[in-house]
C-alpha cells in the first residue's frame, strides 16, 4: 500500500512504524473473512481492511470524524486478522497508533468519557477488591446486567497457597481484577506448580499489566504500569532467582510479551523491558515440563469432558495453538474445541464487553452456540475476561483450565 504521511507524522516514531505496517498491506481482503465484527455487521469499515484505510487517511492528513472513532472503537483487537494475513501486517500495533491519534482529535460524548475514565481508574485501583466483595455480598439483589459482571464469592480453596519452597522458582503476575474476581485461578496455578516442584513468587508492587489503559487509549498510563511492573520484578530477575515470569491470563501474557516494543524508545527501560518480555511465558507453555511431573499425582476425577475456548490473546496474540488441548488430553481429560469458528473472538476483549455490549453479547452467544453441540460438562479457557463473559451467557460452568488440573491433583 502506497502512503504519503502528512508532515506532522513523517519521521516520527509513530509515523515511521505506521508507515512500515501500512506498506505491507496488499488490499487482499483475506482478513475480512476472519474478522468477528465484519462477520457480524457486514460493513467494510468494521473490518481490518476498512479500518486500515481509515487510519491511513488520518495519517495522511485527513481530519478524523466521530464515525472514524466509532469504527476503530468497534475493533476487538482480537488480532485474528494477523493470523490470516499473508503479508504479515502488524494490525495490532497499527490500530493502537490509529486510536491514539484519533482520540487526540475527536472529542467523545461526556457519557463515554466518564465510563472510560471509570474503567481505567476503577479496574486498576486498590479499591476494586473491596468494591467487588461488596458487589458479591449484594449479588442476589443486583440487576441482571450488573449481576453478570460479578462472579459469586470464591470458595475456601482460593485462599490456599502452597508453603513449600523449591530450588526452582517462577514469578506470577497476580493481575488487577483477577485477585478480586477469581482468586482461585492464581492459587490453583501456585498449587499446580508446587506439585511439579516449582515455587510461585508474587512481587510486591506489581499490578495491572497495562492492557486496560492501553486499550482505552491511555498510552502514558499504560507505560507507567509497565515500568512499575518491571521495577517490581527486576530485583528477582537480575539476581537470577526466577527462571520465568508466568501469566495465567492470556491477555496479560500478550501485553507483557510486548513490553520490549512498547518501551523500545525509553532509554531507561528498553533493555529491561526486552529481558522481561523474553522471560514471560503463558502458563500453557510450561505444560510440556509439567505434564510428566503431574501425571503420577492425578487422581480419579468426576469431570473429564471439557470444551476448550482458546482466547484470541492466546491463539492470535501469542500464536499459541493446540498446546492446552493436547496436554490436557495427555493428562486424561477429553478436550474438544468447537468444530467451527474456534478462531473467532467470544466478545470479551478486555473492557469491550462493557463499552460495546450489543456486539459483545452477540459474539458470546455465537460462540456458545458453537460449543453447545459438544455437550461439555465444563467449558475451560485461559483468560479471566473470556471466562466471565462466557459464563454470563450459559449455565454450563466456565473455568480456567488450571483449576481443572488442580482439582484432579491428589490430596
Amino acid at each position: 500500500m502506497q502512503t504519503a504521511l502528512s508532515p506532522e507524522f513523517k519521521s516520527t516514531p509513530h509515523g515511521d512504524e505506521a508507515e512500515a505496517i501500512l506498506r505491507k498491506c496488499v488490499h487482499c481482503g483475506f482478513c475480512t473473512a476472519t474478522c468477528p465484527t465484519y462477520q457480524l455487521l457486514g460493513d467494510e469499515l468494521d473490518g481490518p481492511r476498512g479500518r486500515i484505510y481509515l487510519m491511513k487517511q488520518v495519517l495522511e492528513g485527513h481530519e478524523p470524524t466521530r464515525k472514524t472513532q466509532i469504527h476503530l472503537d468497534r475493533c476487538l483487537t482480537c488480532r485474528n486478522c494477523e493470523t490470516t494475513c499473508p503479508s504479515g501486517v502488524d494490525y495490532g500495533h497499527l490500530v493502537e497508533i490509529g486510536r491514539e491519534v484519533v482520540e487526540e482529535r475527536v472529542a467523545r460524548p461526556a457519557g463515554e468519557r466518564v465510563l472510560r475514565w471509570l474503567l481505567k481508574e476503577g479496574l486498576t485501583s486498590p479499591l476494586f477488591g473491596p468494591a467487588m466483595r461488596l458487589g458479591q455480598l449484594l449479588r442476589p439483589l443486583l440487576p441482571a446486567a450488573l449481576k453478570a459482571k460479578v462472579p459469586p464469592r470464591p470458595g475456601p480453596a482460593a485462599a490456599r497457597w502452597p508453603t513449600r519452597t523449591h530450588p526452582r522458582a517462577m514469578l506470577l503476575l497476580a493481575g488487577c481484577v483477577q485477585p478480586a474476581m477469581m482468586p482461585n485461578i492464581n492459587s490453583a496455578t501456585a498449587r499446580v506448580l508446587d506439585a511439579a516442584g516449582i515455587q510461585t513468587l508474587v512481587a510486591d508492587g506489581a499490578g495491572c499489566c497495562g492492557a486496560i489503559r492501553l486499550h482505552l487509549n491511555d498510552r502514558e498510563g499504560a507505560l507507567a504500569h509497565m515500568r512499575r511492573n518491571i521495577d517490581a520484578w527486576w530485583p528477582l530477575v537480575s539476581a537470577g532467582r526466577v527462571e520465568a515470569i508466568v501469566m495465567n491470563a492470556s491477555g496479560c501474557g500478550a501485553t507483557v510479551k510486548d513490553y520490549g516494543h512498547a518501551l523500545a524508545h525509553d532509554p531507561a527501560y528498553a533493555d529491561k523491558a526486552q529481558r522481561i518480555a523474553q522471560l514471560t511465558k503463558d502458563l500453557s507453555e510450561l505444560l510440556p515440563d509439567l505434564v510428566p511431573r503431574l501425571k503420577p499425582k492425578l487422581r480419579a476425577r468426576s469431570i473429564t469432558s471439557l470444551a476448550f475456548h482458546p482466547p484470541c490473546t492466546l491463539q492470535h496474540g501469542q500464536k499459541l495453538r493446540g498446546g492446552v488441548e493436547a496436554h490436557l488430553d495427555e493428562l486424561g481429560f477429553d478436550v474438544k474445541v468447537a468444530p467451527r469458528e474456534s478462531h473467532l473472538c467470544c466478545g470479551s476483549a478486555g473492557t469491550y464487553s462493557v463499552l460495546q455490549p450489543e456486539v459483545a453479547n452477540n459474539l458470546r452467544d455465537r460462540k456458545l452456540a458453537q460449543l453447545a453441540p459438544l455437550s461439555p460438562q465444563l467449558i475451560v479457557s485461559a483468560n479471566i475476561g473470556c471466562i466471565q463473559h462466557l459464563q454470563s451467557g450459559t449455565q454450563v460452568p466456565v473455568r480456567h483450565w488450571v483449576e481443572v488440573v488442580d482439582d484432579a491433583l491428589a490430596s
